[in-house]
């Protein structure tokens, strides 16, 4: 079990994860296809609907194992898996196969095809191709233009479906799995950030509002469900943080659950069988509860407006949340990469949120 900070395991770490997240995503089979049949013919196989995103158990997943090599590479240049990594992109991320990507969500009847889990997870991804187009080495800066410039039709695509679905939605999905609303508004706020897409950051800001601001007592004793990843508590916390910035403090003492759920969200899920690919969501649970406990507890990844939002919330409170970030970490940490494919073939970027 882990005794040090997430970023200084990480950190020591940095191979083994690239070199995890390589193979999983040239691992094509088993794969769980997200495909709406349009006539008798329409029965290709993953990597001929999808050459750029195929492989690593289904599309989503595949979209953030490439955000995590982009990660462990930027922040660690000399990262044996380095020329690897830059093989993979230059393979897959192409303009003629980003066409073939976007021909395909284009097609009638896949309006909603990874909505929104997908959706937000290749916004995420084109944030950090736009963010290290302008950092680190000149060699990185070109690559990364290169790859950015290929999967921008894609993204924009899929970021004006975003903000134009959040404007139709009278209601949040609170669930712990992928159609959880807030969890896709916090990836993709980040992006409209990133790009200065100013019509879809204010989508997901009176989204949020619309349907986060009133929460009173949230009711943690009720999470986790049998097969949550997510906690649509704290995603939800997290969000209006970013969202509210100083006048997150109120909001926090109207929403927060009382203290048998505070003491429910203080306790790592607990993982009974790493190989039932719906059970050991529960590591992912942890780890993105870690992320965001971390985040509301003062970590510095959310930028001023969080950082203003968390330095009003009481002294005590903070050391619980940074308590409770360790303890979810530490129960998953172990099991990010050496577990089966179920597990490792998209654990890597849950580690990775920050």
């Amino acid at each position: 079990m882990s005794s040090q900070m997430p970023d200084d395991d990480v950190r020591d770490a940095a191979e083994p994860l690239a070199q995890c997240a390589l193979a999983v995503l040239a691992q094509r089979f088993p794969h769980k296809l997200d495909h709406l049949i349009l006539d008798a013919d329409d029965h290709r196989l993953p990597q001929q609907m999808h050459p750029v995103f195929d492989g690593c158990f289904d599309w989503h997943s595949s979209v953030h194992m490439h955000w995590s090599l982009l990660r462990l590479a930027a922040a660690h240049p000399d990262l044996a898996s380095s020329p690897a990594i830059v093989r993979r992109f230059d393979a897959h991320l192409r303009p003629e196969l980003v066409a073939r990507e976007l021909a395909y969500v284009l097609a009638p009847g896949r309006a909603g095809f990874e909505r929104p889990y997908g959706w937000a997870w290749l916004l995420k991804l084109q944030s950090e191709l736009e963010r290290q187009r302008s950092t680190g080495a000149v060699a990185q800066r070109e690559r990364a233009e290169r790859w950015a410039v290929a999967l921008r039709p894609l993204a924009d695509e899929l970021a004006r479906r975003l903000a134009r679905f959040l404007a139709l939605s009278h209601y949040p999905v609170r669930a712990g799995t992928h159609a959880n609303s807030a969890f896709a508004m916090l990836l993709a706020r980040d992006y409209a950030g990133m790009v200065g897409d100013g019509a879809l950051g204010a989508a997901i800001d009176r989204a949020a509002l619309a349907w986060f601001g009133a929460d009173r007592r949230y009711p943690a004793v009720y999470e986790p469900s049998g097969t949550d990843f997510l906690s649509a508590g704290l995603c939800e916390a997290l969000l209006m943080q970013r969202v509210l910035g100083e006048c997150f403090a109120p909001w926090w003492a109207d929403f927060a659950p009382d203290e048998e759920g505070l003491v429910r969200w203080d306790a790592p899920a607990v993982v009974s069988d790493r190989r039932d690919g719906q059970l050991v969501h529960l590591d992912g649970l942890n780890l993105s509860r870690a992320w965001c406990l971390r985040a509301l507890a003062g970590a510095p990844q959310g930028g001023p407006r969080a950082a203003d939002a968390t330095a009003a919330l009481a002294p005590a409170l903070r050391e619980r949340l940074a308590r409770s970030a360790q303890a979810h970490w530490n129960a998953a940490w172990p099991h990010v990469t050496g577990g089966d494919f179920v597990a490792t073939h998209w654990l890597v970027s849950f580690a990775l949120l920050r």
